[in-house]
């Protein structure tokens, strides 16, 4: 990051012509963007640890009892079965982050990575807003 900002002030300033200005902003605002994704995804898994601290003080962590391939991949069937209990417990408590963060796990251990992170999201959401 730190070569390319340089490499777009060289191109920005020192270069006579347009072209290569333009091409200088656009350098400058790569290692931006990529700078504020990483900040995001710190934060993110900080956020993270920090709910499943708790619920792990609380005793409401669930527990990883899915039996496992022989290779240590989760069984599907099992984690679906599984998965219906928290979208149970999310739908009977909207409004609750701790069984939004329990609806994550159940993603993630079905396999629904997209869907788990949305999950997650919405639980530090709901976390941070005091709900």
């Amino acid at each position: 990051m730190v070569v390319m900002l340089q490499r777009s002030f060289t191109l920005m300033f020192v270069s006579p012509e347009w072209q290569a200005k333009v091409m200088g902003a656009a350098y400058f605002l790569i290692p931006l963007v990529v700078a504020w994704v990483l900040v995001n995804e710190i934060l993110f898994g900080a956020r993270t640890e920090k709910l499943a601290t708790i619920l792990e003080s609380e005793g409401g962590l669930p527990v990883d009892e899915l039996p496992r391939t022989p290779a240590g991949r989760i069984i599907r069937a099992a984690a679906d079965a599984e998965f219906e209990k928290y979208k149970q417990q999310a739908e009977e408590a909207p409004g609750d982050w701790r069984s939004w963060f329990r609806l994550s796990c159940a993603y993630d251990a079905s396999g629904d990575r997209k869907r788990a992170r949305k999950a997650m999201r919405d639980a530090v959401n709901m976390f941070r807003a005091g709900l």
